[in-house]
């Protein structure tokens, strides 16, 4: 890549900055975002992250899912370095603040710059990293140059290109084969996506795995554990049969709820429950606002409050004594950050979101561990390698339909079918956790590599 295309491409970054401030002032004061991080995405990282004598390795996730996934590989580094710093940086705020709460093996955490020469020169002369990781092809020109520039070796881990990012990447090929040389190594999740990103440039390419499998290989937090059951006893999940829909995206709340008014209608299924776990937390208020309009009893998960301290999550006041309205509310809404995960042991059914619209799906490894029966939608593009992986092990079910109309009744027709038929549901559950066990080890490999480098 040129001086003059980067100096383009500072100049696209920086008019397309100014066009968004007018919004990024609006949700400052109003809703309290980005004034507190701006100064670390500026590189004005606290005292707190200075580089001493140690060797550094920064490890970078975007979001919650990447965030989570990097957590196996965080402790893997910690006992293969025990003398070595780990900085952890996310891109998001919900990223940020699962890292803080889960990844107690790190040393610090921060922001990921804006991708301005100044603010990537200012973090890494903070950090000082030995090397940096990027989980899943998070790829930005102007710190991939500094970290060239500095001979800071640069691994893409658990990498993978979607359809979309593909197709797009063609389009400005000569683009992405000028990053791509500024990256040492791509570990990428499967040949697929090995062959892409070849396609794309990148020479040195190994096939890894999926990192994702290897998630709560170690063991988790008591914290975390303790805070879960007593989520259980304050909602009584339990109770009855449960429905978890977790990482639901717009227009599949509606769906979602047209199939618990059909099972409803089924003959001793009036008592299943249902929990709805957005995707992203914007949209709690959205959704309870949807709920208000719904036939159905509802509460949400802030209506209560707990005392049990999840290392970060939240601070949540005293447990209720006796039976409260979200004990017998037919939906639960969980608007919370980083509780979805440990609450999924208390499923009948999960329903993985992002899947009944095309948003490519979400990750189905979460409840697979916990021995879950899995259904998910027609869009599952971003885990293809993985459904298709679970569909061949009779280990997941996926509905398909291309309308509203269809999708409900297929989704409602399976919730049914598995509500009624305990054998299904074990042979599922069973067939799904197994997956995910044949599947682990791309962690070990990943790890093995950083150390080969470092």
């Amino acid at each position: 890549m040129t001086m003059f295309m980067y100096f383009l491409y500072s100049i696209f970054l920086s008019i397309a900055f100014l066009a968004l401030l007018p919004y990024f002032i609006y949700q400052a004061f109003f809703h309290k975002k980005y004034l507190s991080n701006f100064r670390e995405r500026l590189g004005i990282l606290p005292e707190s992250l200075q580089a001493d004598a140690r060797p550094t390795i920064w490890i970078h996730a975007v979001s919650v899912g990447e965030t989570l996934a990097a957590h196996s590989l965080v402790n893997a580094l910690r006992e293969r370095f025990p003398d070595h710093r780990l900085i952890f940086s996310t891109t998001t705020a919900t990223g940020q603040a699962v890292a803080r709460s889960r990844i107690t093996e790190a040393d610090g955490f921060c922001y990921y710059p804006f991708d301005w020469k100044f603010s990537v020169r200012n973090a890494l002369k903070v950090i000082q990293p030995r090397i940096v990781v990027l989980m899943e092809s998070e790829l930005w020109p102007n710190f991939l140059r500094e970290c060239k520039r500095q001979d800071i070796p640069v691994l893409v881990a658990n990498g993978r290109v979607s359809d979309r990012s593909f197709q797009r990447a063609q389009k400005v090929q000569f683009w992405f084969r000028r990053l791509t040389a500024n990256v040492t190594c791509f570990l990428m999740q499967s040949e697929a996506d090995a062959a892409r990103i070849k396609a794309l440039g990148a020479s040195q390419v190994f096939v890894s795995g999926n990192i994702k499998y290897d998630i709560g290989s170690d063991k988790q937090s008591a914290i975390i554990d303790a805070n879960a059951h007593s989520i259980n006893e304050a909602l009584a999940l339990d109770q009855s049969p449960l429905i978890i829909a977790g990482s639901t995206s717009d227009g599949e709340e509606e769906l979602l709820l047209s199939a618990l008014a059909e099972v409803h209608k089924t003959e001793g299924l009036d008592d299943v429950r249902l929990l709805l776990a957005p995707r992203h937390p914007e949209r709690f208020e959205t959704v309870a606002k949807l709920l208000d309009s719904s036939r159905f009893k509802y509460a949400r998960r802030s209506a209560f409050v707990q005392q049990v301290e999840t290392a970060g999550i939240g601070n949540y006041g005293a447990l209720p004594s006796v039976k409260s309205p979200v004990q017998s509310a037919t939906v639960v809404l969980l608007d919370s950050i980083g509780e979805l995960a440990s609450l999924y042991r208390f499923a009948s059914i999960v329903f993985v979101g992002g899947s009944l619209v095309p948003k490519g799906g979400h990750n189905v490894l979460e409840p697979a561990r916990e021995a879950k029966p899995i259904i998910v939608g027609p869009y599952m593009e971003n885990f293809r390698e993985i459904a298709a992986e679970f569909q061949r092990n009779d280990a997941l079910i996926q509905v398909q339909g291309t309308t509203d109309k269809e999708l409900t009744a297929a989704l409602s027709a399976s919730l049914i079918e598995l509500l009624r038929d305990a054998e299904r549901v074990k042979s599922l559950g069973a067939n799904a956790r197994a997956t995910v066990e044949a599947n682990r080890g791309a962690t070990n490999k990943t790890v093995e590599v950083i150390a080969s480098i470092i």
